[in-house]
This record gives C-alpha cells, structure tokens and sequence, in this order.
C-alpha cells in the first residue's frame, strides 16, 4: 500500500468538494497538506480541522489562483515554508450556467483564467521545482465533459475542461525528462454539496438514476488521485483516467 510520508502536497480548490475530498485522501496516506482557497475563511478552517485530525500537518492559504501575482504569493510562502513541493493538484474551478446565447466574451474570460489559466500558471512555479528536484506529480482535475461536450450548454466551461487535457498531455511530454509525471481525472457527476444545492434532494436522486454505477462520491476520485500520485504510476503519463460510473465508456 501506498503512502506519502514526506511528501508535500498542493491542493488548489482544497475547501470542499472535490477539492477537500482529494487532501483527504492525500492526507490519509500520510501527505503534509498545503490546502488553497478563496471565499469562505470558516468553510477552510473546518476542512483544516478535519486535514489535522487525521494526524498530518496541514495548512491553508487563501489565494486567488487565476492570478499571476496570486500564484506567486502562494509558492513564495510553500517555498519559505517547506522548501520543495512533490504533488500538485490543480483542483480549483468554477462553473456557470449559461449556453452560447447568453454568453458574453466576460464570461468566457472568466471561465478561461479560473479553469485554465490558474492550472497554467500553478503548473509553470511547480515544474520549475519540480525540474530542479528531479522528481514530481501534477495532476488536473478535469471533466467527463472535456471528452463528450457539455449537455446542456455550458460551452466555456467544456472548452475549459478540454483545455486541460491538452495543456496536461504537453507537460507530461516536457515533465518526462524530469522524473515528473503529468496526469488528469475526469469526474462524471459526484455527489457534492454544490451538486445538492443546485438540483436539490430529489434532483440529485434524478440524476442518479442516469449512471450506470450511480452517483459516485468524492472519495472515489480522491482514491484515483492519491494513486496517480504514487510511485505505484510512475510509469503512467499523460493519462486521463475516467471516473464517470459508466456514464461515459471510450
């Protein structure tokens, strides 16, 4: 079985969602947790609570990760603080919903920088580590959408998604010199609490209803993450492992 004993990990997005439920995975297997957020300091502070009490150092900071100077901040204080990173999980997004008639290029901007632009721009400091170190993990949390299009609109969240697949694949080919392997997940519909706010109770069991597997739950994708980020695959790179419950067979 595989642990992470002094290893150092990034988790952007890290408060909740999928986010919390990939540094708990992480953190269960013995990674110190560099938890990153922006927005509610007390929903950060019950998931580091939650990072501590299964016995690892954990800590979190709020930066806003589609922001070059943000980003720099943030790896500035990984730097004074631990000296070297191992794991990154770009992790941190945003959804809207809108279909291509009620978009506006502000909107597509917006989705661009948070779901694109903030895995570009934490990618770019950790290789940079990662290349002097010889050794490390990136992986992208992407979305069953980036291999089949969005349902119901949502194209610049699809084209986001999409967008970190082919930045993922072009860094494993630059990490592979490195020791560094570069890898994603893409989640079908997991059982989150954004997920239940939005479609509510009898939504969510709906929804259910359309998985082969059913809903599948944050565990399940942390479970894969924690694996892509462990000697066990590290041999695998490039590669986007699908955790959908059968929603979508390639």
């Amino acid at each position: 079985m595989y642990e992470f004993k002094d290893k150092i990990a990034l988790v952007t997005g890290a408060s909740q969602g999928l986010g919390k439920g990939i540094a708990i995975a992480l953190a269960k297997k013995g990674a110190t947790i560099i938890g990153n957020y922006i927005g509610d300091d007390k929903v950060a502070e019950e998931t580091l609570n939650e990072l501590k009490g299964l016995g690892v150092e954990a800590i979190m900071i709020n930066a806003d990760v589609s922001k070059e100077v943000e980003v720099e901040r943030l790896f500035k204080e990984i730097a004074d603080r631990y000296g070297k990173l191992d794991i990154l999980i770009n992790n941190a997004g945003t959804s809207q919903a809108k279909d291509i008639f009620e978009l506006d290029f502000e909107d597509w901007n917006k989705m661009m920088e948070v779901n694109l632009g903030s895995g570009f721009l934490c990618s770019k400091k950790a290789m940079q580590i990662f290349k002097a170190q010889n050794s490390g993990r990136i992986v992208f949390v992407s979305s069953l959408v980036a291999q089949q299009g969005a349902l119901y609109g949502h194209a610049h969240y699809a084209a986001s998604k999409s967008g970190q697949l082919g930045l993922m694949k072009t860094l494993a080919r630059t990490g592979a010199s490195y020791n560094v392997t570069v890898n994603a997940v893409a989640p079908g519909i997991i059982h989150t609490e954004l997920l239940e706010k939005i479609h509510g109770k009898e939504g969510v069991e709906q929804l259910a209803k359309t998985v082969p597997l059913g809903l599948g739950s944050v565990d399940d994708v942390g479970n894969v993450v924690a694996f892509l980020c462990a000697d066990e695959s590290k041999y695998l790179t490039g590669v986007t492992i699908d955790i959908n419950g059968g929603m979508y067979i390639r």
